[in-house]
């Protein structure tokens, strides 16, 4: 199945078009304005403080901290380029465990009393560098992903899997190689959240604007809010399975009076898929309906169209103050070419078995409808690099019409930091920097090394990580 590349369109018009004749539903603006009246330029309210602009950048992994998980040389680069793009909402900035048993790497950063200098002084360079790019840093808002990886934990060796689990899933278990003895101990439990806990007043002493607690791709506080078959108080009902979260949040509340949380939301969920023998994607097999998609419509295929539950977990959110989360759907450990639409798999993955725009319009509907069902909550959209130049165009469409409340940029920002200000500014796109989905912005942490845009910035070019790179990717 080959799928018409986004540079084969060569306007606005071509690529609107082809979405028609494709039946998919996504919105594009013919440009977008510099005079100041775009919507991406609008300034927002939320999280307790004045957001310039309606660019966000995503919370990703970069493998490139020390072991201890302070960051590193090569974390400060990528945390600077983001303070400088041009975006008013650095939503999470990376995903930082809050103990190193919930690493999902062993150069992850991770925050405690050790770290929490260092990215105090980083933090301080941030806010410099954007205000001598931009004027002031008084509408720039920065937060702090807070996360254990549960079921994907590898603290210790990048290629020894150490899971947390919060229940046996017959098919992820089976993905995975995890069994009963991998599920967290409810006396166990009150760690972890201690860990959490302790996390967000660090965070909140180094100067970050708020913290974002995962609650997304398979991570333990979103496995959790599947773990149907979890006897006691952690799962089951609808109250027990979100009983970690809300001892998260009521801890956070309790020590950090008024600081401001968020979080990261897998809005719907599918079945896990591996790779078939002609080298696309296949769900696994599985007789009947399947109970473990959280936002699922029953099947294991598709988003509820009411998505009951998750509603329900949002309007809890705002039970505790949330006024805005950042949307994403699936898992890039089992449903990648929904979660990370692309045209190219990375090393460990397979072909995308629909068409990749489609899985964004996937990302821009969940958002639609959740927005129409929890009004007041504001909502990050994600999933658009699979647009590139083009990107831009659908966010601003997004945000003009009320669809979405803020543009997230992930991947796109490892090659391209400067499309959020280029935008803004009418400049021209710098379409040699333009993320073109090769993948190995992830395919070089599959090989246990730092991550970055080897094929587009030159300065991972220049590691000797390069070459190697290459190497495992085409081994002679």
């Amino acid at each position: 199945m080959d799928y018409p590349n986004i540079t084969s369109f060569k306007t606005v018009a071509d690529f609107r078009e082809y979405l028609a004749k494709e039946n998919i539903r996504i919105g594009l603006a013919d440009q977008v304005p510099s005079d100041g009246t775009a919507a991406l330029a609008r300034p927002a309210r939320a999280l307790g403080r004045n957001i310039g602009n309606r660019w966000a950048i995503l919370p990703m992994e970069g493998w490139d901290c020390q072991d201890n998980g302070a960051p590193s040389e090569y974390t400060r680069r990528r945390w600077l380029r983001f303070a400088t793009s041009g975006a008013k909402l650095l939503y999470g900035t990376e995903a930082c465990a809050v103990m190193h048993a919930g690493r999902s790497n062993p150069q992850q950063l991770m925050l405690d009393d050790n770290t929490a200098p260092d990215l105090k002084n980083i933090l301080r360079d941030m806010r410099a560098a954007h205000r001598e790019k931009f004027g002031t840093d008084d509408d720039l808002v920065i937060g702090l992903q807070l996360t254990h990886s549960g079921r994907y934990a590898h603290p210790n060796e990048a290629k020894k899997l150490e899971s947390v689990t919060a229940y046996s899933n017959p098919l992820l278990d089976k993905k995975f190689g995890n069994g009963p003895a991998n599920v967290v101990k409810d006396e166990e439990i009150p760690d972890i959240i201690a860990h959490f806990v302790h996390a967000a007043e660090l965070a909140r002493d180094c100067g970050f604007d708020f913290v974002d607690i995962k609650s997304a791709h398979g991570y333990l506080c979103h496995e959790f809010l599947t773990a149907i078959d979890r006897p006691g108080p952690y799962g089951g009902s609808f109250e027990n399975r979100t009983r970690f979260f809300r001892e998260i949040a009521d801890g956070i509340q309790k020590k950090c009076p008024g600081f401001p949380i968020s979080a990261r939301v897998s809005i719907f969920d599918i079945m896990p898929f591996i790779k078939g023998e002609d080298g696309y994607g296949h769900p696994m097999e599985w007789n009947g309906p399947y109970p473990y998609c959280f936002g699922g419509d029953g099947t294991g295929m598709g988003m509820d169209p009411d998505l009951k539950e998750t509603v329900q977990f949002v309007k809890l959110l705002q039970s505790y103050g949330v006024d805005m989360i950042c949307a994403t759907i699936g898992s890039p450990y089992y449903c990648v070419h929904m979660q990370r639409p692309a045209y190219y798999p990375v090393a460990d993955g397979y072909l995308p078995p629909e068409n990749p725009i489609y899985n964004v319009s996937r990302h821009l509907a969940a958002v639609r409808r959740l927005r129409e069902l929890c009004p007041g909550m504001q909502v990050v959209a994600s999933g658009l690099s699979c647009l590139q130049e083009y990107m831009p165009n659908a966010a601003e469409y997004a945000i003009a019409h009320n669809e979405a409340d803020f543009a997230g940029m992930g991947r796109m920002v490892l090659s391209y930091p400067d499309m959020c200000c280029d935008t803004l500014a009418g400049r021209p796109l710098q379409r040699k920097c333009i993320c073109r989905t090769f993948g190995d912005c992830t395919n070089a942490p599959r090989f246990g090394m730092i991550s970055g845009c080897y094929p587009l910035d030159h300065f991972y070019k220049e590691l000797p990580e390069y070459a190697k790179l290459r190497e495992c990717k085409h081994p002679r």
